[in-house]
Formats: structure tokens, C-alpha cells, sequence
């Protein structure tokens, strides 16, 4: 599964705001935990930006995250920024954009709160 930045944030720091459900899955050895380096970005913005507080630097805290939640980065490739280009206009976010067209290219659902994702092909897992 692909997760957005807003669920990631909540797994590795308030698992309790994921149903039941979602952190049976993310416990699961077989899933596949996939983080957009986009998602990286957005929070390496926000936080320098002051829009979002992490407990560390994101220098810090995206590399140590990435290990205690067994995410791995999913870079960006010429595939995913082509896609973008053909998505409906439904979400103006470049970071969700992104990774909607990296679900749509990798066949991965995504992980997220937002609902928007929902007007696009792709599988939609709530958290």
C-alpha cells in the first residue's frame, strides 16, 4: 500500500487514530508499506515552512520513521510524472497528485483520510 503523508504522520506517531482494521494490516509481514518520496518532500516543506511540528528534523525523523514503521521510499520515476499529467483536476495538491499517479502506475492502493482520492482509479483504503 501506498500511504499519503497524513496517515504516515499518524502511524508513526498516534497509531491509535487507524481502525482496527488498518493496524492489523500495517502489522501484517505480507504489506508491502510504500511512502511516496513526494510525501517526503511536502514534509520537509511544511516543516521548514512551520506548518507542520515534528519532534526532530525531518533529516532525523523521515529516515528513523521509515525503519520503526518498515516503510520503504517510493521514488519518483519519468512513469509517475508522466502520469500526473493525464489526471483529472478532481485534487489541486501536487503531493496528492503525485501520489495518485504512483498508485495508478505501481497497481498499489493508497492509504489515506482524503476523500478526494476517491474520484480517482485507484483503491482507497481508510484509515
Amino acid at each position: 500500500m501506498l500511504i499519503d503523508t497524513q496517515c504516515w504522520l499518524w502511524m508513526s506517531a498516534s497509531p491509535e487514530r487507524l481502525s482496527k482494521h488498518t493496524q492489523e494490516l500495517l502489522r501484517d509481514a505480507e504489506t508491502v508499506r510504500l511512502l511516496s518520496v513526494a510525501s517526503i518532500w511536502e514534509l520537509a516543506i511544511k516543516h521548514q515552512l512551520g506548518k507542520i511540528s515534528l519532534p526532530v528534523s525531518p533529516l532525523d525523523f523521515v529516515p528513523s520513521r521509515l525503519e520503526t514503521t518498515q516503510t520503504d521510499a517510493l521514488p519518483i520515476s519519468a512513469a509517475h510524472a508522466l502520469r500526473v499529467g493525464t489526471l483529472p483536476r478532481h485534487h489541486r495538491d501536487p503531493f496528492d497528485r503525485m501520489i495518485v499517479a504512483q498508485a495508478m502506475v505501481e497497481g498499489v492502493a493508497v492509504l489515506t483520510a482524503d476523500r478526494v482520492f476517491a474520484r480517482y482509479e485507484v483503491e482507497r483504503l481508510r484509515p
